[in-house]
């Protein structure tokens, strides 16, 4: 189950370009939110979201991040600055080492400690969620930064199962309705540019929309993310810098080039 790409100094973001040539396009995901760069973004199509907690199906350790994989049915992102329909198809994570770095997205270069990412793909145009993956506007990706601060209860859903998984490949079920829109901070703007998925193959597929307002998680429970392990059980430690341990999974910030940031205030 080995993956050719990871966050090491020996297969990090600056090698993924020579096996997946799409890294190093003009659209890239994440980068670095300046408050100068930001064009106000007016609609009257409120962005809403509605998840059904009952199916949050299971948590498994991809090598990279924990994800939490979803049945689809009954969720529904629209409106802001899409057109159509958007279904959930999982969430994922990105952190780091330490408190003070691990989001992929940052604002005036300010990081954060980590970054939940939301991906739903577009059932009004597209039949499956690799066809939607082929296009811009296929996916969208909700981003949420994180902070050390008090502890997140619905996240606690998820780190009660991360020792059941703590090497690539395992999986766990979650066990207990999960409602993924806890996660989306309340009374909170959001910014939305064009851009890619930060993990290869970097498709510049995704409309993102990446939350103003972060929401705190406890130090335990980014601990517990620290704890997964990138290789499978079976497998001996890779001799890499973060000695095995899934540490600072999270992409540098790449240019914006001539896209666009919008910002809306909700």
């Amino acid at each position: 189950m080995s993956i050719d790409w990871g966050y090491s100094q020996y297969n990090g973001p600056e090698t993924w370009a020579k096996c997946y040539p799409e890294a190093a396009g003009d659209r890239q995901s994440p980068v670095d939110i300046q408050q100068v760069c930001i064009k106000s973004f007016n609609t009257n199509r409120k962005l809403t979201w509605r998840y059904v907690p009952e199916n949050t199906e299971d948590v498994t350790n991809t090598g990279y991040c924990w994800k939490v994989h979803v049945n689809g049915k009954g969720s529904e992102l629209c409106g802001g600055p899409l057109e159509g329909k958007y279904i959930l198809e999982q969430f994922h994570c990105h952190w780091g080492e330490t408190n003070d770095q691990g989001s992929e997205h940052t604002v005036n270069g300010q990081k954060f400690a980590g970054e939940l990412h939301l991906v739903h793909w577009n059932t009004t145009k597209y039949h499956s969620f690799c066809e939607a993956a082929k296009h811009p506007d296929g996916l969208c990706v909700i981003g949420v930064f994180l902070k050390a601060g008090k502890r997140h209860p619905e996240l606690d859903k998820i780190t009660a199962q991360l020792p059941r998984v703590e090497y690539k490949g395992q999986r766990a079920k979650i066990g207990v309705p999960l409602n993924p829109g806890l996660f989306i901070p309340e009374e909170s703007g959001y910014y939305t540019y064009q851009g890619s998925l930060t993990t290869p193959p970097c498709s510049e597929c995704v409309i993102w929309i990446v939350f103003k307002e972060p929401i705190e998680v406890s130090h335990e429970q980014l601990m517990a993310f620290r704890n997964l392990k990138c290789y499978c059980e079976e497998e001996k430690c890779p001799c890499d810098e973060f000695q095995g341990f899934v540490k600072n999974n999270f992409r540098p910030t790449l240019p914006l080039g001539k896209r666009e940031i919008r910002e809306c205030r909700q």
